[in-house]
């Protein structure tokens, strides 16, 4: 592969560690935008000083989110991702294990920001989470792919502020294609959403633009 294109460089620990809490604190910042109840003067005033602090992260900006390019196979190179990414303020972040036998899995807790139904977590949450650990489940037989098809079955409403589990595995590979299976299960071992994809690897084309982007 050839050299770190522009925007997408090798982030220094120290960088990464002040992002990362970074974004936790940002995480915080809108769990309580979500659910405060101050008056208005003083979310008007907050929200002045929201402003300057965004001006200022924003003074030297990026072409593009950073990678951890070290481990960008396995999809956890990707920092900024919006499921399983440390750096991005609105991943929950879903920590995310792939075993030796390909199984993708993670404990995680949803709070209110990704509420949908009353007390339970937006259906387009669990759908992002699960094609994200499919993917990882699908990556762990071979190249990484697209999602190509990814079709869910809400049995039940998954409830917010509990820990959920993820586990998602490959069930075959035919040529470019991937399929895997997955789902989500909530308190005393029920499962709210059952979820199957389909990932296709990319033509060789797409897949050198895609691997020369990240690295």
């Amino acid at each position: 592969m050839g050299g770190e294109p522009a925007g997408r460089r090798r982030l220094a620990a120290d960088e990464t560690k002040a992002l990362a809490v970074l974004a936790a604190r940002v995480r915080e910042l809108t769990e309580a935008t979500v659910l405060s109840g101050v008056d208005p003067a003083e979310v008007a005033a907050v929200a002045d000083e929201v402003a300057v602090l965004t001006e200022r992260l924003a003074a030297v900006r990026r072409h593009a989110p950073p990678l951890d390019l070290s481990d960008a196979l396995d999809l956890g190179g990707f920092v900024a991702n919006p499921v399983a990414g440390p750096l991005n303020p609105i991943a929950p972040p879903v920590d995310i294990e792939v075993t030796p036998e390909g199984v993708a899995r993670a404990v995680f807790t949803l709070g209110p920001v990704y509420e949908g139904p009353p007390a339970h977590v937006h259906g387009g949450i669990s759908a992002m989470v699960l094609d994200q650990v499919l993917g990882m489940a699908a990556a762990a037989v071979g190249t990484p792919g697209m999602t190509a098809t990814l079709d869910l079955r809400y049995r039940r409403p998954t409830p917010l502020g509990v820990p959920l589990s993820v586990e998602a595995k490959a069930t075959r590979a035919e040529g470019r294609r991937v399929y895997a299976d997955g789902s989500i299960t909530g308190p005393e071992g029920r499962v709210t959403v059952e979820a199957s994809a389909m990932f296709v690897v990319p033509k060789q084309v797409l897949l050198d633009r895609w691997m020369n982007a990240v690295g």
